[in-house]
C-alpha cells in the first residue's frame, strides 16, 4: 500500500527548525551538564551527575530560586487579578470607550522590555528622576525604590505594568466566546450584574486563567531583563545571582563555567516544567 507523504512536505520545514532551535540546544545543554572543565589539565572530563549534586548543594542557586518563588507567589496573583478586573470592566456594557481602554491597558506590553526597564529605572533613581524629585520636595530620603528592601517590589511593579495588558487580552478573548444565550438566560432569571459575573463569566474564564497562570509561572522563573538592567543602577543590591537566569548567565559569560551554567539552566527548566504541569493538571481537573 502506497503511503501519501505529501503531509511531510508541509510539516518538514517546521520540524527541521524545531529540532535546530529547540531540541538541539536542550540536548547540547544536557551534554554540557555531564562534563566539567579541568582547570590544570585542560579539556572536559565526564563527571556524570556531579554537577547536578553541586547545584543541589549550591546556596547561591537556592537563594536566587527562593527570591523568584517569592516574586511568583506575590506578583502573579496581583497581576492576574488586575488583568481580570480590567477584562471584566471592558467586557461590561457599562464602560464607555471600551476600545480606548483596551488599547491603553495593552499598550505597555507593546513597549520593548529593555525600554520599559530603562524608563522605570529613570523613575526609580535616587539621584535623578521622579523618586529624587519627590525626595527633594519632601525634604527626605524615604523614597528609595532601588534599595534592598524595595528592589523586588520595584521589579514586580515593572513586570505588572508590562504584562497586565497581555493577560487582560487573554481574559477578554475568553469572555467574547461566551454564548449570548447564557447572558439571556441569566437576565430572564433576574440575575444581577455581579451574579452574572460569578455564575457565567468566571466559570467561562477558568481555562484562560490556567493558561495565563502557566505563562506567568514560566515568566517568573525566567526573570532576567529587569534585574539585569537595573543592576547598573544598584550594583550593591542586585547580585550576579539575583535570579537563577542571571546566575546561569553570569556563570557562562563572566565566569566561563559553561558546564555548571548549563546544569543550572537544566535544573531550573525541570523545576519550571514540573510546577507548570502541576498547575495545568489541577486546573484541568477543576474544569471537569
Amino acid at each position: 500500500m502506497h503511503r501519501d507523504t505529501k503531509g511531510w512536505v508541509f510539516v518538514g520545514p517546521f520540524l527541521a527548525v524545531f529540532a535546530l532551535t529547540f531540541l538541539a540546544p536542550i540536548g547540547y545543554a544536557i551534554y554540557l551538564s555531564l562534563f566539567r572543565e579541568q582547570a590544570f589539565f585542560g579539556g572536559n572530563v565526564f563527571v556524570g551527575l556531579d554537577n547536578y549534586a553541586d547545584v543541589i548543594a549550591d546556596s547561591k542557586f537556592w537563594e536566587s530560586f527562593l527570591r523568584v518563588l517569592t516574586f511568583l507567589v506575590v506578583q502573579v496573583p496581583v497581576m492576574l487579578i488586575l488583568a481580570l478586573l480590567a477584562a471584566l470592566a471592558i467586557d461590561s456594557a457599562r464602560l464607555h470607550g471600551a476600545s480606548f481602554f483596551r488599547i491603553v491597558i495593552f499598550l505597555p506590553y507593546a513597549v520593548p522590555g529593555v525600554v520599559a526597564v530603562l524608563m522605570w529605572g529613570f523613575i526609580y533613581g535616587d539621584n535623578f528622576g521622579l523618586a529624587a524629585d519627590l525626595n527633594n520636595l519632601l525634604g527626605s530620603t524615604a523614597i528609595k525604590p532601588l534599595s534592598g528592601h524595595w528592589m523586588l517590589p520595584s521589579i514586580a511593579n515593572i513586570v505588572t505594568w508590562e504584562f497586565v495588558g497581555y493577560n487582560m487580552l487573554i481574559f477578554y478573548s475568553a469572555l467574547r466566546t461566551v454564548p449570548e444565550e447564557l447572558y439571556e438566560a441569566a437576565a430572564i432569571d433576574g440575575a444581577s450584574a455581579l451574579r452574572t459575573v460569578r455564575a457565567v463569566k468566571l466559570p467561562a474564564l477558568r481555562g484562560a486563567v490556567v493558561i495565563a497562570t502557566i505563562f506567568s509561572i514560566i515568566g517568573s522563573f525566567q526573570l532576567f531583563n529587569e534585574p539585569n538592567i537595573l543592576r547598573t543602577l544598584a550594583p550593591n543590591v542586585i547580585t550576579t545571582y539575583y535570579t537563577p537566569n542571571m546566575y546561569a548567565y553570569n556563570l557562562s559569560f563572566a565566569g566561563q563555567q559553561f558546564n555548571y551554567s548549563a546544569t543550572v539552566a537544566i535544573v531550573m527548566g525541570v523545576i519550571t516544567a514540573v510546577i507548570a504541569y502541576v498547575v495545568q493538571l489541577r486546573g484541568s481537573r477543576e474544569a471537569l
